[in-house]
C-alpha cells in the first residue's frame, strides 16, 4: 500500500503535530518527509500549517469527496471545537475528531472555538446521520473504542439539548 493522502480532522498540536504540553510531537511534516501524501485540511485552517508547502495541501470544503484507493471519504465541516474542524464520513462510519467523542463533544473555550457553531455542528450536522453510522472519535475518553450514532443520540448529554440557549447554558455561556 502507499500512503497517499494525510487526513486532518483540524490543526491543533495533538492532532497534526508540533508542540504540545510541552512536548514535541511528530506529525505531518514528519509523515511528508517519509511519502508524497496530500495533506487534506479544511481551507479555514490550511494557513495554520505554514511548514508546509502550498503543494504538499488540499484545501478542502465540507461536501467535498476524495478518492482513496477506490474508497471515497466524505468531508463534512463541523466547526466549533475550532473553524476547520472536520469529520470524514467512509460508508457507514465517522471520524469525529474533536467534535464528537462517545458521551461527550470537543471543547469549545480554546482560541478559535465557538459554542454557537458547535451546537449547530452536533444538531444539525452529526445528528442528521443515519443511527447505524458507526463513530471513530478523535479521542478516546469513553471504555469503548467506537459507538453508533444512534446510541449517542440517546445517550451523549450534549446531543440532549432542544435549543442553543439550553446548551450554551450548560457549556457555561450565559
Amino acid at each position: 500500500m502507499e500512503i497517499t493522502h494525510a487526513f486532518v480532522t483540524h490543526t491543533h498540536p495533538d492532532h497534526v503535530g508540533g508542540k504540545f504540553a510541552n512536548v514535541e510531537i511528530e506529525g505531518v511534516t514528519e509523515l511528508l518527509s517519509k511519502c508524497k501524501a496530500k495533506v487534506v485540511v479544511h481551507k479555514a485552517e490550511a494557513e495554520f500549517l505554514k511548514a508546509l508547502s502550498p503543494s504538499d495541501i488540499i484545501k478542502a470544503e465540507s461536501g467535498d469527496k476524495i478518492d482513496v484507493g477506490g474508497v471515497e471519504v466524505q468531508l463534512l465541516h463541523t466547526p466549533g471545537h475550532t473553524p476547520g474542524s472536520q469529520c470524514f464520513l467512509v460508508d457507514n462510519r465517522i471520524v469525529s475528531g474533536d467534535t464528537l467523542f462517545i458521551g461527550a463533544c470537543g471543547r469549545v473555550d480554546l482560541p478559535g472555538s465557538n459554542p454557537e457553531q458547535m451546537y449547530y455542528s452536533l444538531t444539525q450536522k452529526l445528528m442528521a446521520l443515519p443511527d447505524d453510522t458507526i463513530l471513530f472519535p478523535g479521542h478516546n475518553y469513553s471504555a469503548t473504542r467506537t459507538s453508533t450514532m444512534g446510541e449517542q443520540k440517546k445517550t451523549n448529554p450534549y446531543l440532549s439539548f432542544s435549543s442553543l440557549k439550553q446548551f450554551l447554558a450548560a457549556m457555561g455561556y450565559r
